[in-house]
């Protein structure tokens, strides 16, 4: 019989096709099984109550998921009626009837979609109407506050006065709205802080027509370092003044700078939350305290919250000081 020599085929298409679908499809199977089934855990700590004669406010702690929690909803007798991202705990329900009973729950949702058991039921029964209130409630005096360790505060005021009846206290962190308790509490504690920061709080005093105080004095928390955490770089004793100068104003700013080992070449500015300007000293940097001033055109009664930050001398940025407030003409 002739010899012949043979020779490895070639794999035919349709093997490779068939391979390529098969490995498509265990590919997809891994994908199913690492699809994100668990559901977040249920909201904990909710509370509400009635902010006005139609409207309640609603607060809870934070919830946890395996792969982050992505957002929150409010639900009234079942109904869901607000939905938040994650980065909020509190909301207003708004539109409700007077001298009634409601009952809220909260669930959380992750990026799958999946969501938590419901909540806890927090109750709150919205009061009478009430007859028309046309002035402000007193501000709330002698704010203290202290820090529970890294993660919480605690705060503590005078109580404030109505024409009416005070109903909330609000709690405000760089002029938002951050904690809310009732008209008959003068405390709150503040959870999930963040470790070695500076927060600024002030209260302000609401009444059954939603209408605010003015701020309580402004009180700094620090929050405890974390372990093995670096000391803080953030400017202390914050000072803002604001003075007329014709059409314009002059506002003022001076600080204890921070202790980082070398020159501070430059701070940051930052008013109402935004950058506005970065200061980069035309000489020698200052030593000691430094200054600033900032020229605005804006009319009288303009409110600014501003905080700054170093440069360090490695060129990194530095943590925030404490938030000032000023008004303009005020």
């Amino acid at each position: 019989m002739e010899g012949k020599t043979v020779r490895s085929p070639h794999t035919p298409a349709t093997l490779v096709c068939s391979a390529a679908l098969l490995l498509a499809a265990l590919t997809a199977c891994g994908s199913e099984d690492r699809a994100d089934t668990k559901a977040p855990t249920a909201p904990h700590g909710v509370t509400a109550q009635a902010s006005s004669a139609t409207s309640a406010h609603v607060m809870w702690e934070a919830a946890t998921d395996d792969t982050g929690v992505t957002g929150y909803e409010i639900y009234r007798k079942g109904k869901k009626v607000k939905s938040v991202p994650a980065n909020r705990v509190m909301i207003d329900i708004d539109g409700l009837t007077a001298s009634t009973a409601y009952t809220f729950t909260v669930r959380a949702r992750d990026a799958a979609g999946n969501l938590s058991a419901p909540s806890a039921a927090a109750s709150a029964t919205t009061p009478a109407p009430t007859p028309a209130d046309h002035e402000a409630p007193t501000r709330p005096v002698k704010l203290r506050g202290k820090a529970d360790g890294s993660r919480a505060a605690t705060l503590s005021w005078g109580g404030s006065t109505d024409d009416v009846g005070v109903t909330a206290y609000d709690v405000y962190q760089e002029d938002s709205r951050i904690h809310s308790v009732p008209g008959t509490q003068t405390t709150a504690r503040l959870t999930g802080l963040r470790p070695g920061t500076v927060y600024t709080f002030t209260v302000r005093a609401r009444d059954a027509a939603d209408t605010s105080s003015p701020d309580s004095n402004a009180i700094d928390v620090t929050t405890a370092s974390a372990p093995g955490a670096p000391a803080s770089t953030a400017p202390t004793d914050l000072r803002i003044t604001a003075k007329a100068e014709g059409k314009e104003y002059a506002v003022d700013l001076d600080w204890k700078q921070p202790e980082t080992g070398g020159e501070i070449p430059a701070y940051q500015l930052y008013m109402n939350g935004r950058l506005t300007t970065t200061i980069v000293w035309g000489g020698e940097p200052p030593a000691g305290r430094a200054s600033y001033r900032l020229t605005v055109t804006d009319p009288r009664g303009t409110r600014y919250s501003m905080k700054i930050r170093a440069k360090l001398p490695d060129g990194k940025w530095g943590d925030f000081s404490a938030v000032r407030t000023v008004v303009l003409g005020g």
